[in-house]
């Protein structure tokens, strides 16, 4: 088995599926466009969705990638040896081309060749839908399995919980997978230990979905016109693999920032569970939010959105800076550490470095002064208390509104001689959970572009109002820094330093209205990213790979790169309102629009 850096593994894999007739496409932004149901790009499929459905991709039938993808769902499992909130997701995509024996047979080529990774073949094992009244059992992909050599033992069927990929209560593509993994060497748990366990044994590392339906409104599975293949290979965890390490922690991905921290901490990686854990947190917290501020749509802290998310990850990486004894500004050190490791891969980091860590220390600061705030409310709790004990709900509060961890605060009780009462804490902890998961589920129930009628008028708009703030408020101040859109709404975010005036929003209505009222054609073009750069496009370039990519352009008021649905004419969409003009976070504004 070949030790790889994760570097190595980045290349090696475009490098096999290129020569395996695929087109390498950049990583789509970790903000998704026109998905208002996702906070983040969880999984290579978002930036896809489209063309899964059918829509001809410029690229090609056959693509290869390396996605940036954040999942926040497990951010308190993160400080264990597995979970990442940041993650990089190797993908190679048939769109309508190939199918399971080709997918399997390069898979099993890329795991066990001796020029790629060379994995013992006996040290692999699969599972495979082992199918329901939607769809049958995949003896397709289990039998492809055992012809490419791997042993019947090790290949089990799991229902739709493990081995089914799509929507969970909503329409769009979906189908069954067959997931691979690694036998760490670990006794079983048991003796029904197989792929699939969660105890430990057995590591994910790839993972084939066979998208071959589509979920319709009403609950059936119609099979879709033509059948994808999106797989997703984790390049931490194999990467942990490859090197032999206990976790992705050790591997040479997080080795230079586990490096710094400690060198900043004066702590050993190793010293105690809780150390190991801080020294972990810190440096998941602080790459994460490294790829947030850095990215293409980059986001600044604030109390909504993915800004909240950024800022819930940069105060708990403070939190156990502080434990650790890290001095002020040392987190910005960490961050240095981030983006000279990952900014030859990812150059929008190094093109936004003091941004990142200008941002960084303002939230640093912010948070200082809510500590401060946050110690005036211990004293009261503490002077209020009615035994030697801070009540749970209280401690959850301190924790919930001031950031304050339950060992933060038992720390604080024990220099007055109280304790805490932890099985409070948790009690109120866990019901905040719940409730916390059911908002979640209720707004962002999981993955799918709309490309509805309603959408499609609404993206278009999105296009013809951020040319009509370019022109009112130059093209040298307006940057898109985000956008939101459902078919009651469009949401632009865009840096500028101040407010926009209500006599600029006017301005910017009436551009709008009047490219509506000309009714001009809506027109698409495939070209090079050179080509589109000549050609006056707006859009967030990346030239680390050679593409083609899609160009709309409105008549003659604007031209855009953008792979979302639009309207064929502007006179399809009616009267553009301004809803409203606000502030999003530090030196971004937002305008939320509708169209009557």
């Amino acid at each position: 088995m070949r030790s790889l850096t994760s570097g190595e593994l980045r290349e090696l894999y475009l490098d096999f599926f290129r020569g395996k007739g695929h087109t390498v496409i950049p990583s789509a932004s970790l903000i998704p466009e026109n998905d208002p149901t996702v906070l983040f790009t969880t999984a290579g499929m978002h930036p896809l969705v489209p063309y899964l459905m059918g829509e001809k991709h410029p690229a090609g039938k056959r693509l290869v990638d390396v996605q940036k993808c954040v999942r926040t769902g497990d951010i308190d499992e993160v400080g264990d040896t597995s979970h990442c909130t940041f993650f990089e997701m190797l993908g190679n995509w048939s769109l309508g081309d190939y199918f399971k024996a080709e997918s399997i047979a390069w898979s099993w080529e890329f795991l066990t060749g001796p020029d790629w990774l060379g994995i013992p073949g006996e040290k692999l094992h699969f599972t495979c839908f082992e199918g329901d009244a939607d769809a049958p059992r995949d003896t397709v992909s289990r039998d492809r399995w055992v012809e490419m050599g791997a042993s019947p033992a090790h290949i089990v069927y799991l229902g739709k919980r493990h081995n089914w990929w799509g929507p969970a209560g909503q329409t769009g593509p979906c189908g069954p997978d067959t997931e691979i993994f690694y036998d760490t060497g670990l006794p079983s748990c048991g003796s029904d230990c197989a792929a699939g366990c969660d105890c430990g044994k057995y590591l994910e590392i790839w993972n084939n979905v066979f998208m071959e339906y589509n979920k319709t409104e009403s609950g059936e599975f119609v099979p879709l016109s033509q059948k994808n293949v999106d797989t997703g290979m984790g390049l931490d965890r194999t990467v942990a693999t490859l090197q032999g390490v206990p976790s992705v922690f050790d591997t040479d991905a997080f080795t230079d920032i586990i490096g710094r921290i400690a060198a900043l901490s004066g702590k050993g990686y190793h010293d105690s569970p809780e150390v190991t854990r801080a020294f972990r947190i810190i440096a998941d917290h602080i790459r994460c939010a490294v790829f947030m501020l850095g990215d293409q749509r980059g986001i600044t802290p604030s109390n909504v959105d993915q800004g909240y998310v950024l800022r819930r990850l940069i105060r708990r990486a403070i939190r156990f800076a502080m434990q650790l004894g890290i001095p002020d500004k040392g987190l910005c050190d960490v961050a240095r550490q981030v983006i000279d490791q990952y900014g030859p891969a990812y150059p929008e980091l190094e093109k936004s470095r003091e941004t990142i860590l200008c941002e960084l220390q303002k939230e640093e600061n912010r948070f200082a002064h809510m500590l401060k705030k946050g110690i005036r409310e211990f004293n009261k709790v503490a002077t209020a208390r009615t035994r030697d004990e801070i009540d749970g709900v209280a401690a959850f509060h301190l924790y919930d509104t001031y950031g304050f961890p339950i060992e933060f605060t038992a720390e604080l009780a024990a220099e007055q001689g109280l304790t805490v009462d932890r099985n409070g804490f948790a009690a109120a902890f866990r019901a905040h959970q719940e409730s916390s998961k059911a908002g979640a589920e209720q707004r962002f129930k999981g993955g799918l572009a709309d490309s509805t009628e309603a959408t499609s008028r609404l993206h278009t708009a999105t296009h013809l109002l951020q040319t009509a703030l370019r022109k009112v408020l130059g093209d040298e101040n307006i940057a898109q820094k985000g956008s939101n859109i459902t078919a009651e709404r469009l949401r632009f975010d865009f840096s500028f330093p101040r407010k926009v005036t209500p006599e600029e929003c006017a301005q910017v209505e009436a551009l709008v209205n009047e490219a509506i009222a000309a009714d001009l054609p809506v027109t698409c073009e495939e070209m090079s990213v050179a080509a589109a750069k000549a050609a006056g496009a707006i859009g967030l370039f990346d030239d680390r790979y050679d593409s083609l990519v899609k160009v709309y352009t409105v008549g003659d008021f604007c031209k855009e790169i953008c792979g979302g649905p639009h309207a064929a004419r502007t006179g399809e969409l009616g009267r553009f309102v301004i809803a409203k003009e606000e502030a999003s976070s530090s030196g971004v504004r937002r305008i939320k629009a509708v169209l009557k």
